[in-house]
């Protein structure tokens, strides 16, 4: 790979490798606050994914695309966790990928984001349409319209949002095709079946409050899956932020 494909990576700390990886219309930097902490647990590795913050002048056009790059670079063995649409990524490094990944935790995130009338529940189509029309016309309001959805519900949301803007803020704003690109997966991908391939652990974490991942996802697929998933009751998309410590330390313990 050239040097200009390379993504943006930060490393902290010491120990079994852990990869974070960010969602839409974010970058790496909405992990610092975790990071002090969990860096003394494990050798953590931060990416700004394709399109995004330092990465933002990295293309990509599929899921595919977006995968390959991450595995660029990332160790050959870690544990995954992705926030929202990077648990999307992360759960499609385990289908295709399995060798690299260790343990799988998904945050806040969904094998399928877009709902289907009343057989599975998710980001009502329009919506993903409504910010995909309005990306063009609007960059910057459509991001910071998508980060008070993130946070709608939380306690602790008004918080939320300011310290989601100054992560995205610190960095370059991302491109508006990768920020297309992440709204069309957002729309089509779906790993429900493939969930059940999977044969390394799997560990999915939600908030009780979330609006664009309903909890109703989480006990689906605990029945699909045989598994238990963890609900963090005063959160909504954001829990590593609106609960960070109760975040850290299941980190730890899982």
């Amino acid at each position: 790979m050239s040097l200009q494909s390379k993504l943006h990576w930060d490393v902290f700390g010491e120990g079994e490798n852990l990869i974070l990886i960010h969602g839409w219309g974010m970058n790496g930097a909405v992990w610092h606050q975790v990071v002090d902490e969990l860096s003394q647990h494990f050798c953590v590795h931060v990416v700004d994914l394709p399109g995004y913050g330092h990465s933002h002048q990295i293309p990509s056009t599929s899921i595919a695309d977006i995968a390959q790059a991450v595995l660029a670079d990332a160790p050959q063995q870690a544990i995954w966790l992705g926030w929202s649409l990077g648990g999307l990524i992360a759960t499609h490094i385990a289908i295709h990928q399995p060798v690299r990944v260790s343990k799988l935790i998904t945050l806040a995130s969904s094998p399928r984001f877009a709902a289907e009338g009343r057989i599975w529940r998710g980001i009502a189509p329009k919506v993903l349409n409504d910010f995909t029309s309005q990306l063009t016309d609007d960059f910057q309001g459509t991001i910071e319209r998508f980060m008070a959805l993130q946070a709608m519900g939380s306690p602790s949301a008004r918080q939320d949002v300011k310290q989601l803007k100054s992560a995205v803020l610190s960095r370059p704003m991302p491109n508006p095709n990768a920020l297309h690109l992440g709204l069309e997966l957002l729309a089509t991908v779906d790993y429900r079946q493939q969930l059940n391939d999977i044969e390394i652990p799997v560990h999915r974490l939600y908030g009780r409050l979330d609006g664009l991942v309903p909890v109703k996802v989480a006990s689906v697929l605990d029945q699909q899956l045989q598994t238990e998933s963890h609900i963090f009751k005063a959160s909504s998309h954001a829990p590593f932020m609106s609960e960070k410590q109760a975040f850290c330390d299941l980190i730890k313990q899982l």
